[in-house]
């Protein structure tokens, strides 16, 4: 037979790669496929169990949904901002956020907060209603007519009075602050 058709064929390139590939690999090489392919039959081992693969394929749907919708990236955003706050969080911080939490407690739970509260909403309501009855009349002699009326006048003061107040309450704790 002739030398030249032995050497092209193409089982015998095959073994002459899987010589060369014998010759290259190290102990250390195969130790690490080793591990790997038994790395790999393991997770594939974990797969036949009916709650592990349900699992999975329920992540890789909902994966698919959040892909579909845009939303991948926003969940990956949310949880590198809730590891930076974990990251960031001390006992300091801790400390003074329950402070802080603590004092708008006392400050809204107090009785006096409640009623006043309980009072703007009840008036919001009424007021709601009383526009809904109301006829509008429309123009400029109307709207003069209406801030002629002394309920107009004490309301606006009122308005203007407590603006005022705020504003000054603000500028002293800022100063205070």
């Amino acid at each position: 037979m002739d030398e030249s058709l032995i050497s092209n064929r193409p089982d015998n390139d095959v073994a002459r790669l899987a010589r060369a590939a014998g010759d290259a690999l190290t102990d250390s090489m195969v130790e690490r496929l080793s591990v790997t392919g038994a790395n790999a039959l393991e997770v594939v081992d974990r797969l036949n169990d009916d709650d592990t693969r349900d699992a999975i394929l329920h992540i890789i749907d909902r994966l698919t949904e959040l892909n579909r919708i845009g939303a991948v990236d926003t969940l990956f955003d949310t949880v590198v901002l809730l590891h930076a706050a974990k990251e960031a969080s001390t006992d300091s911080i801790v400390e003074r956020f329950f402070s802080f939490l603590e004092h708008m407690m006392n400050n809204i739970g107090h009785e006096d907060i409640a009623t006043m509260v309980d009072n703007a909403r009840l008036a919001m309501d009424d007021a709601a209603a009383d526009a809904s009855r109301a006829k509008p009349t429309g123009g400029l002699i109307s709207t003069l007519s209406m801030l002629s009326k002394p309920e107009t006048q004490r309301t606006l003061q009122f308005l203007l009075s407590f603006g005022s107040n705020l504003q000054h309450r603000v500028c002293e704790e800022r100063r205070s602050g």
